[in-house]
């Protein structure tokens, strides 16, 4: 899918006449008001066929193994360039599905809601998590509405579950993992992070920078349609960053990684903005990129197979699994100097996801 068609989607739909201009503790309380809210808002934009049956649950049919996955997202601020929560919360959700091999059949959406949320800002979430869905191709099929009290929130946080089909040529997982595989990183790394600390620092450049957050699941099937079992490893580095997702692996592997930094793309303004925040690009949140482990013999057409599609253009090999160093994950940098990159300690860039 081209960026221009995802544009093309983009459809502003005119918000509801409402009498309420503001979340209130009644939109919570699971009566006429709660369903008001659900009925002009959420019913509008995502009703669908098992939305619509607005039972306590619902019922799937799959066949074959499948992948499931929660998570919560709590960003802040909620809005931001090139994004929102709302689809920032299905697409992380897809690809966590896309992580494990699968491609995305059918999601879950809570929201909690603070008193006092504007409506506006509300309407224009769901519009984004409408996007987002037809973009995927996804459906939501179950949900929940909570309102908390002022103050003990912080506008919206969404829960997104997920569920889907695994490819039948994956074979995912650390225990694959051999010396010499490639690693490749499918894009511009530390993206996501800097959009977000950017606006919060109200920081300027020549061009805005926006969130990579997108969708991943077709360079993936694509990945796995090509090479199949030769595609090892699959992991999305959001918080902590690159560096924190490698280490795991080299953790859970018991191997070694060798990274060039020349190899990892970055930016040339993220980069600089790293560099003004006092910020290792490495330990930067993502949203839009994976990292691959693959066999050594495939790793060139698997990254030109990548380069063919844009939200994977700038796909790069950017190192190697190593019998060195077992366990730790060892960077040569620019200048031919090497360090041990180790797992982020504390908290670098809170509430980015």
């Amino acid at each position: 899918m081209s960026m221009q068609k995802k544009k093309a989607i983009r459809l502003e739909c005119p918000m509801p006449r409402l009498d309420f201009d503001t979340i209130t503790l009644g939109h919570g309380s699971g009566g006429l008001l709660t369903n008001r809210l659900l009925d002009k808002l959420v019913f509008e934009l995502l009703g669908n066929k098992q939305l619509n049956t607005r039972h306590d649950g619902a019922t799937l049919q799959l066949d074959g193994p499948i992948a499931f996955t929660t998570d919560s997202f709590v960003v802040s601020p909620i809005f931001f360039p090139g994004g929102n929560i709302g689809e920032l919360a299905i697409n992380g959700t897809i690809n966590d599905l896309a992580m494990c091999g699968a491609q995305p059949h059918s999601l879950s959406l809570s929201l909690i809601l603070e008193e006092g949320l504007p409506i506006t800002e509300l309407w224009e979430v769901l519009q984004a998590i409408q996007r987002a869905c037809q973009q995927a191709d996804v459906h939501i099929v179950t949900g929940d509405t909570k309102v908390v009290e002022r103050g003990k929130g912080d506008k919206i946080f969404i829960n997104t579950t997920g569920i889907g089909r695994i490819h039948p040529q994956a074979r995912i997982g650390t225990q694959y993992i051999e010396a010499g595989d490639a690693i490749i990183v499918s894009g511009q790394v530390a993206t996501h992070g800097i959009a977000i600390m950017s606006l919060r620092e109200g920081l300027e450049f020549e061009t805005t920078i926006e969130s990579d957050t997108r969708p991943l699941h077709e360079p993936v099937s694509q990945l796995l349609d090509t090479f199949g079992a030769d595609i090892h490893l699959l992991r999305d580095p959001t918080r902590g960053g690159l560096a924190t997702v490698l280490n795991e692996v080299a953790r859970d592997s018991g191997w070694g990684i060798a990274l060039q930094q020349s190899a990892i793309p970055l930016d040339e303004q993220v980069e600089g903005a790293c560099e003004m925040l006092g910020l290792d690009p490495l330990y930067v949140a993502n949203e839009g990129i994976f990292v691959a482990f693959a066999k050594k013999d495939i790793a060139q057409q698997a990254v030109e197979l990548l380069r063919t599609h844009p939200y994977t253009a700038h796909a790069a090999v950017i190192g190697q699994v190593v019998e060195a160093h077992a366990k730790q994950v060892v960077l040569r940098s620019r200048i031919g100097g090497t360090r041990v990159v180790n797992m982020l300690t504390g908290e670098q860039l809170p509430r980015i996801c």
